[in-house]
């Protein structure tokens, strides 16, 4: 059997946020749909799986509905359930960005850039290419020339901007994220900080990797995604390196695990003969941590 993954989200206001998700819970589950999705007065992001006939049903619906009609999907195929379970959940904002003077998309983002207007862009002298995703994310699969944020958390990101871009104003920044979302309200951000030549990559990295012509140029790795696959391939046109590195040996790997200690959780990647030499863990704490995982699994 094959199954299909829908990555989608959509900035419109959703009058009673409580209400939406509970008859959202109820198609979903209805149409025998797995995944999460966040809702929230300002719209919806999700992603689910299911099979053809069960996306195909839920993509039906929504552009039958009233708020979405010309919400976009990106398609992907799979081999199984990308996720274990449903769950949706109401949000303060469907991406947490926390800013004190929040961004609206509908009235202030940057300029929406297709996949060979992205590629294209990124050639140009003297541009900034800002990855709008956390470390463990860009560790894995990056564009070429990317700026690498130090931080672990999107809403990180606004503070880090002001500490290391503030004096690039004037230079042209392309920003790009795994399906679009974030890239939304980061670009806005940028332009309310006085970023004069903000763009964003339109469908984020997951588009880009899809489209014919482009067929994922200029990105090295695989991209990071937040269900049971974890990565995904993205450059199709077999010159991809490999970026990702060992936590503890550094040779070239792109195998994600969480440290054992469930306090913790850290990403890590791990080759299989490091991750049993150091019982999938980041330190010696977690290492010894009681409730360690890979202790119990391997009744150790």
């Amino acid at each position: 059997m094959t199954y299909q993954v829908l990555l989608y989200y959509k900035y419109i206001q959703i009058p009673n946020p409580d209400e939406f998700r509970d008859e959202h819970y109820q198609l979903c589950e209805s149409l025998g749909l797995k995944g999460r999705i966040h809702v929230a007065q300002e719209g919806i992001n999700g992603t689910v799986s299911g099979t053809p006939d069960e996306t195909g049903a839920y993509m039906e619906y929504m552009r039958n509905h009233p708020l979405f009609s010309d919400i976009v999907f990106k398609i992907e195929e799979s081999e199984e359930h990308a996720f274990k379970k449903l769950k949706i959940k109401v949000k303060d904002e469907i991406v947490n960005l926390s800013l004190p003077d929040d961004v609206n998309p509908n009235e202030v983002t940057g300029n929406h850039l297709s996949p060979k207007e992205f590629y294209q862009a990124m050639q140009e002298e003297d541009v900034i290419i800002l990855d709008a995703r956390n470390t463990y994310e860009y560790d894995l699969g990056h564009f070429k020339n990317a700026i690498r944020p130090d931080i672990e958390t999107f809403r990180e990101l606004p503070d880090w901007v002001r500490e290391n871009l503030s004096e690039h104003k004037n230079k042209k920044i392309l920003t790009y994220c795994t399906g679009g979302i974030r890239c939304e309200k980061f670009s806005g951000f940028l332009k309310k900080e006085g970023f004069e030549d903000v763009s964003q990559l339109h469908g984020g990295i997951i588009s880009y990797g899809y489209d014919p012509e482009v067929q994922g140029r200029n990105w090295d790795g695989k991209c990071y995604v937040f269900d049971e696959r974890i990565s995904v391939p993205v450059n199709r046109t077999g010159d991809a390196e490999v970026v990702g590195k060992c936590y503890y040996c550094a040779n070239p790997e792109e195998r994600y695990v969480k440290c054992g200690n469930p306090d913790c959780n850290k990403h890590l990647l791990l080759c299989e003969e490091c991750e049993h030499e150091h019982i999938r863990s980041c330190s010696d704490e977690c290492k010894e941590h009681p409730q360690n995982r890979y202790i119990k699994e391997h009744s150790m």
